[in-house]
C-alpha cells in the first residue's frame, strides 16, 4: 500500500479537547478513526478515549495482516466500544454514561469500508468532487430527509446539535455501514468532527483538499474554522488520507508499507488509559506528541525500506 496521511486538532474556544483521532496500519490494511466526545454529557473525552482504544486494540488483534470481514469488524468493534464505555460508568459509579460520536474507515485491497454513529463525518473525494459523505444521525438530518426543513438551514437550525445515535447511550448504537468503495489513485478520505464541517461548507473542504496537499490543507482548514467561529469555536479535528498519491516516494508525507515486516503494526492511537487520563486531569490529546509519533513512524518505515533494499 502507498498513501499519505495527516491529522490535526484545535481545542477552539473550549476548556477541554474532547475530540480524539488516530490511525493504525499493517502491510495490507489501514484503520482511520475519529471520535468526538459529547459535551452535553459528563466526561465526553473519556468516552472518546475508551472508544478509540477499544477499536484500536481490536484492530491490532484481528489485522493479520488484513481484516477478514471488514463490515462485521466495524460493527462488532463499535458495539464493543459502546459496552466498554458502559463498563467504565459502572466501575466508577458515575451518575450517567459518557457519550461519544464515532467514525471509522478500513482500507484494504484497494477498497474502503466505513461506519459511523452520530455526526462525525467521513467524506470520499475525487478530483475536487465529493463522491459520498456520511449522513448525520441527527434530528435535523431526519427533518431534511422528510422534506420538513430546507438543506440551507443545516448551519442555523435549532435542532442541528440534537443526535439520536452515539456510543454510550442507554440503547445500543445503530452502526451505519457503507457499501464497499473502490479507490482510485489520488482519492481522498477525510474524517472530521462537527467543529470543522459545521463552520466550513462542503465545497470549501473539497476545494482546499484538491488545491493543496493534505499536509498543508488540513492545518489551513482547521485554522479557518476556528478563526471564523471565534470564541464560540468547538473542538476542530480532521484526519485525511490520500490513496496512492502521485508524489515522489522520497516525500516525507508518503507512506509505503510494502517493506514492513509481516505481522508488524504501526499506530498513532493514544495508549493512555481512561483511568490514567482522568486521574491526571490532563488532556492527552497533544498535537506535538502526535506529530512526534508520526515522525517516528515515517522514520521507522524509511529505515526498514533501506534495510530491505540492501539485503
Amino acid at each position: 500500500m502507498r498513501f499519505s496521511v495527516y491529522q490535526a486538532s484545535n481545542i477552539g474556544g473550549r476548556k477541554v479537547n474532547q475530540d480524539r483521532m488516530g490511525y493504525s496500519f499493517t502491510r495490507d490494511t489501514i484503520l482511520l478513526l475519529l471520535a468526538d466526545g459529547m459535551g452535553g454529557h459528563i466526561l465526553g473525552e473519556v468516552a472518546a478515549t475508551v472508544a478509540m482504544q477499544t477499536i484500536g486494540n481490536l484492530f491490532q488483534q484481528h489485522a493479520h495482516p488484513m481484516i477478514v470481514r471488514p463490515e462485521r469488524f466495524l460493527e462488532d468493534s463499535f458495539l464493543a466500544a459502546h459496552n466498554e464505555i458502559h463498563r467504565y460508568r459502572n466501575e466508577n459509579n458515575l451518575p450517567e454514561t459518557p457519550r461519544t460520536t464515532i467514525v471509522a474507515c478500513l482500507i484494504q485491497n484497494g477498497h474502503a469500508y466505513w461506519a459511523h454513529c452520530g455526526d462525525s463525518r467521513l467524506y470520499w473525494m475525487r478530483n475536487g468532487q465529493i463522491l459520498l459523505r456520511t449522513k448525520d444521525h441527527s434530528r435535523l438530518e431526519t427533518l431534511i430527509a422528510q422534506g420538513k426543513v430546507d438543506p440551507s438551514e443545516r448551519h442555523t437550525h435549532p435542532d442541528r446539535n440534537k443526535l439520536f445515535n452515539c456510543l454510550g447511550a442507554p440503547n445500543a448504537p445503530i452502526v451505519e455501514l457503507s457499501r464497499r468503495a473502490a479507490l482510485q489513485a489520488g482519492d481522498l478520505i477525510l474524517l472530521c468532527s462537527d467543529g470543522l464541517w459545521s463552520v466550513l461548507p462542503d465545497h470549501v473542504l473539497a476545494q482546499r483538499l484538491n488545491e493543496h496537499t493534505i499536509v498543508r490543507a488540513i492545518p489551513e482548514l482547521i485554522h479557518s474554522a476556528t478563526d471564523i467561529a471565534g470564541k464560540q469555536s468547538d473542538n476542530v479535528t480532521a484526519l485525511a488520507m490520500m490513496w496512492e498519491g502521485t508524489g515522489n516516494l522520497d516525500d516525507a508525507s508518503i507512506i509505503s508499507t510494502n517493506t514492513l515486516p509481516v505481522g508488524s503494526m504501526t499506530t498513532t492511537i493514544q495508549a493512555t488509559s481512561a483511568e490514567d487520563m482522568e486521574a491526571a486531569e490532563v488532556d492527552i490529546f497533544n498535537d506535538a506528541e502526535i506529530e512526534k509519533a508520526i515522525a517516528e513512524i515515517r522514520n521507522a518505515i524509511h529505515k526498514s525500506s533501506r534495510i530491505t533494499t540492501k539485503n
